[in-house]
Order: structure tokens, then C-alpha cells, then sequence
């Protein structure tokens, strides 16, 4: 199988090139080599250096190709408003040259990096009146220290439960819009030309190779940065968040074998990449602080504009049409984790 991969210099893209490369696969690796991902050094990868919104490079490196990997994108929370057109412009524009020239060239099968992002809010139940969807929290709740997201109905107190694919998508930062955009614009593509797509729903992946030393880092690596300057990691709201976190090489695991197997024609489906064993945030920063011999963790209150509380994922659909289970258990990843490589600092 011969394989094209956006962003196949990055963590995530990195780690897929190297899993299908192990299995036989013949891999394109395209990586714009972002400075936010990458720091000075770019990458000693065998890559070409180029951006996906080249049409006319696109196009020439989708010959003989089977499948797409789409990694490349701009990622994290989106830390201002003033970055919407930068993540527009990698994240969707990017992707729809991607799929006009997989159109043109006659490449029918997509892997899409989605995200959990896109889900918003995670899924609650009412002791009163079952499931619902809550409001988005308020500054002043947040402000007052109520985190946990009330019944709508009720104004009571909710439970997290699983959240499986079929929830709706109701994105709440920059960053999730153009993820959720990015399905949408997939969705359309395997709908109009009978593409299959598969679009692979992250949870909060952690691993080697992660960037560190910037704001658009993932939760992990802040606070791995933090032990590592001999700091307590400093941990948001109260927190009892409860977030899935799966390891890198089992998100790539889950890419291989999306990869391989058939998804629906003329459609785009949507999977969760999990653990399968949600933790809290404080859960991660208690279990690093440990593994690198630091300071507890300091847990300051406040939330970030745009933070959900509770995303809980359900495994079962990735269980049940790709055979993925996630393999590295949470505090064996947060382990090693603690002394992994990472990325040097990037540009903020």
C-alpha cells in the first residue's frame, strides 16, 4: 500500500509514518515544517518539504498513491481570535486542496486527524431528567469556582457519561471549529465523488516527540516543561476535568489500521481514538509529577475561555470496526513520558 501523509514530520505524523513504515507500507511524507511544531531545527526526516495547499505539489505526489493520512494541520486552543485566519488557512483551506486533488487524481480513501475538540461539551446525565446537553459555562460560575456544567432544566448537578460518535458536534475554540469544518468538507467530498473517509476523533494524545516550551502544546508536555524547570505543574479549574489520554503509538496503531480496512463508501465515519480509561487532569499532573521525582501539583482555579469540563470517550465503535484497542497502559505511558524526547522550544 503506498501511503501519502500530511504532516508526517510532526508528533503525531511522525509516529504513523514510522508504524506504516514498519508494516511494509510505502509512505509520501509531506510536512510544511510549520515553526510552531518545529523550532529552528525543522527535521532530520526524509520528508518533502512543501505545504498542502500547493496544489500542483499535492497532485504530483498523489500518483500510485492508495490512501491519505491528512495529519497537517495547525493545532491547539487557539489562543486569540486574531488566529482564525491562520488556522483557516492551514486547517481548511488546506484540507479542501487536498481532497480537490485526491478528487482529480482519483484517490478515494481518506484518514482524517479529527479531534475530540469537535464534541464540545461531552455527554451528562440528569439524576432528574436523564440525558442532556448543558449550557455552555458562564464567567461567572467559572469565576465563583462552579465548574461541573448544570442541568439546563434543573440548574442541578450532572454525571459525565461515554461519548460516543454520534453525539453532536458543537465545537467551542478556533481550533475545534476547524476540525469540525474539516469533517464537514470530507463528509461533502465522500458524498459527491464516493470517497470513503474515516475520521478519527483524538483524544489527548501524550508521547514522545511532543513540542514543549509553547502555548500551543498539549497539556502533558506543559506540564512535563514545568517539572522539568523544577516548577509544580499548574493545573486549572479544580482539577477533577476528566479527559481520555492515549498514548502517541497507540493513535498510530489506530491510523494503520484505518489505513487498511475499507471504511463506508460515500461517506464519511467518524471513530474515537481512546484509551478507554479516562483520568482527570489533576490525575496526569499527579502521576508526572511522580515519575519525574517534582513538586505535587498546584492547583490555581480559573479556566481558559472556550474549556469544556468533561469529554469521556466510548471506545466501542473503534473496537468493533477496526479492531483498535489502545495498548499502554496510563501510568506505564506516563512513565516513560516523564524522560522521553520532545521537541525543542518553538516559535510562541
Amino acid at each position: 500500500m503506498r501511503v501519502l501523509i500530511t504532516g508526517a514530520a510532526g508528533f503525531v505524523g511522525s509516529h504513523v509514518a514510522d508504524l506504516l513504515t514498519e508494516h511494509g507500507h510505502e509512505t509520501v511524507q509531506l510536512d510544511n515544517l510549520l515553526p510552531k511544531a518545529h523550532g529552528p531545527q525543522g527535521t532530520d526526516r526524509s520528508v518533502v518539504v512543501g505545504d498542502v495547499r500547493d496544489a500542483e505539489l499535492v497532485a504530483r505526489l498523489l500518483r500510485g498513491v492508495d490512501v491519505v493520512c491528512h495529519q497537517a494541520a495547525v493545532v491547539g486552543h487557539g489562543l486569540d481570535p486574531s488566529d482564525i485566519p491562520e488556522y483557516v488557512l492551514h486547517n481548511d483551506y488546506g484540507t479542501a486542496v487536498l481532497l480537490t486533488e485526491m478528487y482529480r487524481a482519483g484517490v478515494a480513501n481518506l484518514v482524517l486527524a479529527s479531534s475530540m475538540v469537535v464534541y464540545g461539551e461531552g455527554r451528562y446525565r440528569c439524576p432528574e431528567h436523564g440525558p442532556v446537553r448543558p449550557p455552555a459555562r458562564t464567567a461567572g460560575d467559572l469565576d465563583r469556582g462552579r465548574y461541573e456544567p448544570p442541568c439546563p432544566t434543573c440548574g442541578g448537578d450532572l454525571t459525565p457519561a461515554l461519548v460516543g460518535e454520534d453525539a453532536p458536534i458543537d465545537p467551542r475554540s478556533t481550533y475545534a471549529a476547524t476540525k469540525a469544518a474539516q469533517e464537514h468538507l470530507a463528509s461533502a467530498w465522500a458524498r459527491q465523488t464516493g470517497g470513503a473517509v474515516w475520521a478519527l476523533r483524538y483524544h489527548n494524545v501524550y508521547g514522545p516527540r511532543m513540542p514543549r516550551d509553547t502555548p500551543y502544546a498539549g497539556v502533558a508536555s506543559l506540564f512535563r516543561s514545568s517539572l522539568h524547570r523544577g516548577e509544580p505543574p499548574t493545573v486549572l479549574e479544580d482539577g477533577h476535568q476528566l479527559r481520555d489520554f492515549v498514548h502517541v503509538t497507540d493513535v498510530a496503531l489506530a491510523n494503520v489500521l484505518a489505513a487498511g480496512t475499507p471504511a463506508r463508501q460515500g461517506a464519511l465515519t467518524p471513530v474515537n481514538v481512546c484509551s478507554g480509561d479516562p483520568r482527570t487532569v489533576l490525575d496526569l499532573a499527579t502521576e508526572l509529577s511522580r515519575a519525574c521525582a517534582g513538586p505535587a501539583p498546584e492547583v490555581v482555579g480559573g479556566a481558559r475561555p472556550g474549556d469544556v469540563r468533561h469529554v469521556v470517550a466510548d471506545p466501542a465503535r473503534a473496537r468493533e470496526l477496526l479492531g483498535f484497542r489502545a495498548a499502554t497502559p496510563f501510568a506505564q505511558g506516563v512513565a516513560e513520558f516523564a524522560d522521553a524526547p520532545l521537541r525543542a522550544p518553538v516559535a510562541g
